[in-house]
């Protein structure tokens, strides 16, 4: 009874570890648009260009493609500003420029991104020393990356393995620099494809299959 239990927890403990290995969730950070992209499926962006260079009143509810999601400003403002250097070319930003602007999609997402820099309290592009950008998935990993000297086209991404929930930017205590977002990308997952589990975990499943095997034929020799 002793080998019989012994032998169903190497086959159980190879089971938990490929169940483990398949629930496990990384978050890749990426700062290539074009990497981002091969990194995901179907893509959506949503470009702001319906945004006027005035204040809204947040959150406010929006889409990007096929994908559904909100914008929120905290903890000081609450608002969302259109921000532009032509007026053609529409950003979003906060209303104060201490606050966290956070993006929830309305369903789980494989990957969010865009383009990330500064503007000043007319709306305008301006200098930043950094942004900080993190997102969490649902099973509550969060990831932060710190965007050093952000340009009007620097690209940064989070993709993950399992599931997205939130992503936020903020530019921290900047005098005269508030986070901002152009073209921000919401995606699916990429094709499916079968994990390939590691040979030590092969190893464990083929030594417990091998011991149930061998047990099994002694029953029958008892017999």
């Amino acid at each position: 009874m002793g080998k019989l239990f012994s032998a169903k927890s190497v086959l159980a403990s190879a089971v938990f570890l490929l169940a483990a290995s398949a629930a496990h969730a990384d978050i890749t950070t990426y700062t290539s648009q074009s990497s981002y992209l091969a990194a995901v499926g179907t893509t959506g962006v949503d470009t702001f260009d319906d945004l006027e260079s005035t204040g809204y009143d947040g959150p406010l509810t929006r889409t990007a493609g096929g994908y559904g999601y909100t914008v929120s400003a905290a903890p000081n403002s609450g608002e969302i500003w259109g921000a532009t250097d032509d007026f053609s070319d529409i950003w979003l930003t906060g209303g104060n420029r201490l606050d966290l602007v956070t993006f929830a999609p309305s369903a789980p997402l494989a990957g969010v991104g865009g383009f990330f820099f500064g503007s000043d309290l007319f709306g305008f592009s301006t200098p930043a020393a950094y942004l900080t950008l993190s997102a969490t998935d649902s099973t509550g990993s969060t990831v932060s990356f710190t965007l050093n000297t952000p340009k009007f086209n620097s690209f940064v991404g989070f993709v993950s393995t399992g599931s997205l929930v939130s992503f936020s930017v903020t530019a921290g205590d900047q005098p005269g620099v508030w986070a901002t977002v152009n073209d921000l990308h919401l995606s699916g997952p990429a094709a499916v494809t079968t994990p390939v589990p590691e040979p030590e975990t092969y190893g464990m499943m083929l030594a417990g299959l091998g011991v149930l095997g061998f047990i099994a034929r002694r029953k029958r020799q008892r017999a």
